[in-house]
């Protein structure tokens, strides 16, 4: 994984309520795509194409198992790692996109750009390794 971005639409839609990051809360899911991410212009995903489906990577990507905690004021949401095998070549896809499956309009929360195109051929593996945290809320600097 490379580089972290946030789509701007987020930031207004967590103030405005649309998402419920705990682990009781909303389903996010991760899903691949090799269109171009516009952080200030995509807001759901029907704004951003996913790839197809193939035997290995399922329509609509991967629950993330997300939850939310706060900690001496500041927020953590946190995911579990996905990973995908190929078992039919699968891609291109440069980018791993998390949006809210359960909003009811797909809302994007942000994505993470590999620095050039994959393909996986079968039997090869794929992993969105969120680390520590997907992104912190705290106060401002």
């Amino acid at each position: 994984m490379a580089t972290f971005v946030m789509f701007q639409d987020f930031a207004e839609q967590l103030g405005k309520g649309t998402h419920q990051l705990h682990a009781a809360g909303h389903t996010l899911k991760v899903y691949l795509s090799n269109a171009a991410p516009s952080a200030s212009a995509d807001a759901v995903k029907a704004d951003l194409a996913e790839i197809s489906a193939a035997d290995g990577y399922t329509a609509g990507g991967a629950d993330i198992q997300n939850d939310f905690t706060e900690s001496g004021g500041t927020g953590t949401l946190t995911g579990v790692d996905v990973e995908w095998t190929a078992g039919a070549e699968i891609g291109p896809f440069q980018y791993a996109v998390v949006y809210n499956d359960t909003a009811g309009s797909d809302n994007l929360v942000c994505y993470w750009a590999d620095d050039a195109p994959v393909t996986l051929a079968v039997g090869e593996k794929y992993k969105v390794d969120f680390g520590a945290a997907i992104l912190t809320i705290g106060p401002a600097a």
